[in-house]
């Protein structure tokens, strides 16, 4: 969509106007799947972008039918808690992009539209007319990112991407996991998740730049390059000194100590980055000592003396509970902090200062949990907005309100498959 300096600043009048939505006004069209995707979608729309989630018609996005858990109502209508979980602000339109009638409402949208985002295979959207050269041609102005495994072009380019693989094939499921045990993958999704938040700045940044030129671009996100980018000190130890780092459990390979030591009734985490805090750290442990003793005067001390050291510091915290220390820690210089289950997470007393847990009314579950935004701003909202929607629930609006489509179009599509 081409923007004229009229419009670009009757945008701008009319977002400063508003009440404090850093993105109202923009239009995003999300054709991701899965995670990476829906989760930099999820957070524009946190901001007040407006969210046009393009699914399957019949199946939608691969996430509504990962569970267990399913949230499910009286009614008898259920949704996985995946996808609840990364799908809130968004309006869904089933569409079958693999017809010319779909492929020509998507482009139509796109004209309409300030952000285009994907995570199809490389070629697998220009092939159905909808790659960036495409949408280019009939929106100049549009800020299309692409989200995929490997990248759009290299020996890899027409695999898919998994969070595990990228993970693997990054350095990060090799550095992970006790030392003398094999390589493990981290609990969560990572690197979608930090694809998530890069192809969410690249976005905004895009934007910015947009205001000056008056033109959109394209940008190319991809797995691989995210995890090798968040190697980064252990990359840099790599290529700068030759080290090639290894696993070290909850430890650090240059900082002692720092790690999660055992209590009677759980596990509690430990970092002295500097002499001053393993003094004070010393002090409250009762082992004062320890900060005389030659072996462990300096840090480089203290990591030659690894083992030696972690032994002492795990007899005298496994004399404790993650509760006494904690109080006794309290007001400390040094960081320390229990080792959470979910549960314990969100019980957490700064958790629950922070808001990360809130609730939205669903449309056919009622009431229904979220995690709040991570970001607070002083002016800015940054709230939730709407709540996950059902498959096509925006379908018929979408089509003749933004699209302007007749009832007997609409009809007569979804009679033929076209959306749904």
């Amino acid at each position: 969509m081409s923007f004229s300096c009229s419009h670009r600043r009757l945008i701008r009048e009319f977002c400063s106007s508003s009440s404090s939505s850093p993105l109202q006004g923009i239009r995003v069209i999300d054709l991701s799947r899965v995670l990476a995707g829906p989760f930099a979608t999820m957070i524009l729309g946190d901001l007040g972008a407006e969210i046009i989630k393009i699914e399957r018609p019949n199946t939608g996005d691969d996430t509504r039918s990962w569970g267990p858990p399913f949230i499910e109502a009286e009614a008898g209508s259920r949704e996985s808690a995946y996808f609840l979980s990364v799908n809130r602000n968004k309006k869904s339109v089933c569409v079958d992009i693999n017809t010319n009638h779909g492929q020509n409402i998507v482009k139509q949208l796109a004209a309409t539209s300030d952000v285009f985002v994907e995570n199809y295979i490389p070629g697998g959207l220009e092939k159905r007319g909808l790659g960036y050269s495409s949408l280019q041609k009939a929106a100049p102005g549009l800020i299309y990112c692409s989200i995929s495994g490997f990248g759009p072009e290299g020996p890899y380019k027409s695999r898919g991407g998994y969070d595990v693989i990228a993970a693997s094939m990054g350095g990060l499921t090799h550095v992970t996991g006790e030392r003398d045990g094999g390589p493990m993958k981290v609990g969560v999704a990572m690197t979608d998740l930090a694809t998530s938040l890069y192809a969410h700045g690249a976005i905004l940044a895009a934007l910015f730049q947009r205001e000056k030129t008056g033109l959109g671009q394209k940008i190319d996100c991809n797995l691989l390059s995210t995890q090798v980018s968040s190697m980064v000190n252990l990359a840099g130890n790599f290529l700068n000194a030759g080290t090639i780092p290894g696993r070290w459990g909850t430890a650090h390979a240059s900082i002692v100590p720092y790690q999660t030591f055992k209590t009677q009734d759980g596990y509690l985490t430990v970092g002295c980055g500097n002499n001053n805090q393993f003094r004070e750290f010393c002090d409250k442990i009762d082992r004062l000592k320890l900060v005389e003793d030659p072996a462990f005067k300096n840090n480089e001390d203290r990591v030659r003396n690894r083992e030696d050291l972690v032994a002492i510091l795990s007899e005298r915290l496994g004399e404790g509970t993650n509760k006494g220390w904690c109080q006794t820690f309290e007001g400390s210089g040094f960081p320390y902090g229990p080792v959470n289950s979910m549960d314990e997470v969100f019980s957490d007393p700064q958790v629950q200062f922070n808001n990360l847990h809130q609730t939205v009314e669903h449309s056919t579950l009622g009431q229904i949990s979220q995690v709040g935004p991570a970001v607070q701003y002083s002016v800015a909202e940054n709230k939730i907005r709407s709540s996950p929607p059902t498959l096509g629930q925006h379908t018929d609006y979408v089509m003749s309100e933004i699209l302007g489509y007749s009832k007997q179009t609409i009809q007569e599509y979804r009679k033929s498959g076209i959306i749904s």
